[in-house]
């Protein structure tokens, strides 16, 4: 047998490429991409007449490509990006090749007229090299070309008649793709580039030196879905005409010199996630209808010559996600209570503008807000208390403006606060000395001139102190401490009268179920004590049967435990109480909640009362890393695989390994817990079914009628009455990792009609990937998080599309880390997750497969070191 395939990609291969691979002349695929290669390419690799599949990309390779690899007639594809390859391109023979890739190496001179032998060319990516000159006509005789980048070079002379070959272009009727930014093209973007492929999805012509009107042609290309024409020398409006792009997702016009108003037009562009205008001088009013615009993400608009007030429909849009950025323009008016709407805001950037008014309280409902600028405006009042609820807050900055009263204490507890400016406003009394208030170095106080106190390094004046109280004030206080003693002592008698009352009555016996280990004397009052009566302080968490909330129950052990409350009250709560203890009974397993008691008994009243009692999980659900307190931006993307291996592993066990088999019906992230070493643990079963190896489908005992899980995750055929199913947990299962990945909620509102979670993901894999990733996992991936908004605008700019090199802070070497992380582990777990939540139960995988292959993507992703492995995980 002869070999013909050889595939090496992804496997840590180390020193140089053998010269003995030249002998196998029956080979005709040699891939070693992404490996640890070096040395330069054996020069016998050119006896391999048979080859047709040669890719070395992502390596460590240099010195000179054999010219004799690029005159093989039998080449389909030939990748050599991101080496150190250096020399110009010889001539080329290749009429069968169809992929071209040369990106990110030092290939010089021009590009040979003779590429025009690939008449097949479909693919063809010469970005990040030193090309210089202008493109020849060749360019027009590829037929079936789809991508073209040449991001990157240096292809232009900043001359005006840089941009002519767009005309050859128009020729390539399948083109989808074309990059050209960065290369120092100069002159005017003509109009034949309306012309271009109706098939065009992607346009970028940022970085340049481009001159004059953008075309009102552009209309035309009505397949656009991403353009790009930020860092030029535009002048003038911003054509209506963009209005008519009805599938356009990004819009990056910043950094020119544009003028005039901002279009209503672009209200109509209700796919848009992503508006970038900054840098320009545009002037009027916010037209109010780009709240029309509904998936809109990340908008910044600052450093323009914007007046007027803020359109509540804007700055209420709960839509954004990442940024919205209004700052160093000239708007007025207070800021608007429709503010509080924006749930999942990382950050919101208001600086140098003229508004006025207080700070909304409702701000504190921004719970996801990670930096939030204000400074240089002239909002009056103190500062709300209620920027306490915003856990997850980084950097604060309320400078230059004219706040009063004092800085609430609280704000030194804030965990994550690492930047804090309060100069320049007319705060007075004692400043906090914990938290960022000890680091001197994080904070600013300066100009406030009635401030004291805090730490010694912040050379404050000390406080002055307090003036005792008035007599009359001392014999009021006095009488009324009097008056409160004796009414306690009354209640006290009345209190322990009730309890000896009580303690001769009979009460309820205790009925935990059978098989669990309980705690000693668990008792109505052992549950009450710790928790002061069930108080909505220890509330942790409620859901459709009851509350959780925490406590000790043991003082010398001082653990911490989870007791969850039925509420008796809720139809199905009795019934969900004994399927939970059922279910949980005889199971064990890491990857499972450990249930150490049930109390069923009475309260004080006589009321009926069935608690559970769980061991506490510090780290709180997943649904709150992801959706609430800005912990999202912390959980990286081992941490998120590593969660899902666990569901699966428990899911597992539970449908396969104990006995009986259990079916949760309830999988949902508000139910998979994380402990202190951020291992997931999968919990509430009050909707679970009970599955004997014994009985048939007709006898699986439910927990209670009509319910089988939550809207977005059940499967639907239960809608029409199946009765619950492995299957049904596989599809909850699927539904839960695609929101992992991607950051949408399953009844998130752009999901109207036809249109779900799994559609979604499903249209836009594999070529639009980047589009779907959860922001704040793709921010996990970079070497450091940004700290100002035009960093995280730069930032996503270049990693929404790869092809879009316009951004100084991404290089190569980050660039082709980011593609290997998403089409190594990102692309395969949602594919994954869409395989498991098919609408027919048939065609979904089954947790054993699905866990088998996530360990496989798991693996795989260590080996590329994505990031920092989390303690206590091998």
């Amino acid at each position: 047998m002869k070999l013909m395939h050889l595939n090496f990609e992804v496997d840590n291969l180390i020193g140089g490429i053998p010269p003995s691979m030249g002998n196998v002349s029956s080979i005709t695929i040699l891939s070693l991409a992404e490996n640890n290669l070096v040395g330069s390419v054996p020069e016998v690799l050119g006896r391999l007449r048979s080859l047709s599949f040669f890719v070395i990309g992502l390596n460590n390779l240099s010195g000179l490509i054999p010219p004799s690899l690029f005159n093989k007639s039998s080449m389909n594809a030939f990748s050599l990006s991101f080496n150190k390859f250096k020399g110009s391109i010889p001539r080329l023979n290749m009429p069968n090749l169809q992929i071209l890739y040369l990106a990110g190496n030092e290939f010089f001179g021009q590009i040979p007229a003779s590429l025009s032998n690939a008449s097949q060319l479909q693919a063809l990516d010469f970005g990040e090299n030193n090309f210089v000159g202008q493109l020849p006509v060749c360019f027009g005789n590829f037929p079936n070309l789809q991508r073209l980048r040449l991001t990157k070079n240096n292809l232009g002379s900043n001359s005006s008649n840089d941009l002519g070959f767009i005309k050859f272009l128009t020729n390539c009727s399948n083109l989808e793709t074309i990059s050209l930014s960065v290369n120092n093209f100069g002159g005017v973007l003509p109009d034949s580039v309306a012309n271009l492929s109706t098939q065009l999805t992607q346009l970028y012509l940022g970085g340049n030196q481009i001159a004059r009107t953008i075309p009102e042609t552009l209309g035309n290309l009505n397949n656009l879905i991403s353009l790009g024409l930020g860092e030029n020398l535009f002048t003038g409006t911003i054509p209506a005409s963009i209005g008519k792009l009805q599938k356009l997702q990004m819009l990056h016009l910043y950094s020119n010199r544009l003028s005039g108003r901002i279009p209503s037009s672009l209200g109509n562009l209700t796919q848009l996630f992503q508006l970038g205008m900054f840098e320009n001088e545009l002037e009027g009013s916010i037209p109010p209808n780009i709240g029309d615009c509904k998936n809109l993400q990340m908008m910044d608009i600052s450093h323009n010559k914007l007046s007027g007030d803020i359109p509540s429909q804007v700055i209420g849009l709960s839509s954004f996600s990442l940024l919205l950025n209004l700052s160093q323009n000239s708007l007025t008016g207070i800021l608007p209570v429709e503010v509080g709407k924006l749930k999942n805001i990382n950050i919101l950037d208001i600086f140098d503008n003229y508004l006025t008014g207080g700070i909304p309280k409702i701000i504190g409902g921004c719970l996801s807000l990670g930096f939030l600028y204000l400074q240089g405006n002239h909002f009056q009042g103190i500062i709300p208390s209620s920027l306490l609820a915003l856990r997850g807050l980084q950097y604060l900055d309320l400078s230059r403006n004219n706040l009063s009263g004092h800085i609430p204490k609280d704000l030194q507890r804030l965990p994550f606060l690492k930047y804090l400016n309060l100069s320049s406003n007319n705060l007075e009394g004692e400043a906090p000395k914990g938290g960022v208030f000890q680091n001197t170095s994080a904070i600013s106080l300066n100009g406030n001139s009635k401030l004291c106190g805090g730490v010694s390094e912040l050379q404050l004046p000390a406080c002055p102190v307090k003036v005792p109280k008035q007599r009359k004030l001392h014999d009021f206080k006095l009488k009324f401490t009097i008056s409160l003693v004796a009414r306690c002592s009354l209640l006290f008698a009345v209190i322990i009268a009730l309890y000896w009352r009580r303690k001769t009555q009979k009460t309820k016996p205790l009925s935990p179920v059978s098989s669990i280990k309980f705690l000693p004397k668990v008792s109505y009052q052992t549950l009450h004590q710790p928790t002061s009566g069930f108080s909505l302080s220890n509330q942790i968490g409620s859901g459709g049967f009851g509350s959780v909330y925490k406590g000790i129950i043991d003082q010398e052990e001082n653990n911490v435990v989870a007791i969850k409350v039925l509420n008796l009250q809720e139809k199905g709560a009795s019934k969900s109480f004994v399927a939970e203890c059922n279910a949980l009974r005889n199971i064990r397993h890491r990857n499972l909640v450990k249930i150490l008691t049930c109390c069923s008994s009475t309260d004080y009243n006589g009321n009926d009362f069935k608690a559970l009692v769980f061991e506490n999980m510090s780290n709180g659900s997943l649904e709150e890393w992801l959706h609430k307190e800005n912990q999202s931006r912390s959980l990286n993307l081992l941490q998120r695989l590593n969660i899902a291996v666990d569901v699966a592993s428990a899911l597992c066990y539970l449908h396969d390994h104990c006995e009986p088999q259990i079916i949760h019906c309830d999988i949902k992230p508000s139910n998979v817990l994380l402990d202190d070493e951020m291992v997931a643990r999968v919990g509430d079963f009050g909707l679970a079914r009970l599955i004997s190896t014994t009985m048939d489908s007709s006898q699986i005992q439910s927990s209670t009628v009509g319910l089988k899980g939550t809207i977005g995750y059940a499967a639907p055929e239960y809608a029409s009455g199946v009765e619950p199913s492995r299957q049904g947990d596989v599809y909850s299962y699927g539904v839960l990792l695609l929101q992992m990945f991607t950051g949408r909620r399953p009844i998130d509102e752009m999901f109207k009609e036809d249109l779900n979670l799994h559609n979604f993901v499903k249209m836009t894999i594999p070529k639009r990937v980047m589009e779907i990733v959860d922001y704040t996992l793709l921010a996990t991936l970079k070497d450091r998080a940004p700290a100002t908004s035009q960093n995280v605008v730069n930032y996503i700019s270049g990693y929404n599309n790869e092809i879009e090199a316009v951004e100084e802070n991404i290089d190569n070497e980050n660039l082709s880390k980011m593609n290997t992380y998403v089409w190594k582990c990102i692309l395969p777990t949602l594919k994954i997750g869409l395989a498991c939540s098919e609408e027919s139960p048939r065609n979904r995988m089954s947790m054993e497969e699905v866990h088998m292959k996530l360990h496989h993507i798991k693996d795989a992703c260590t080996g590329v070191d994505i990031c920092q492995e989390r303690p206590g995980r091998s």
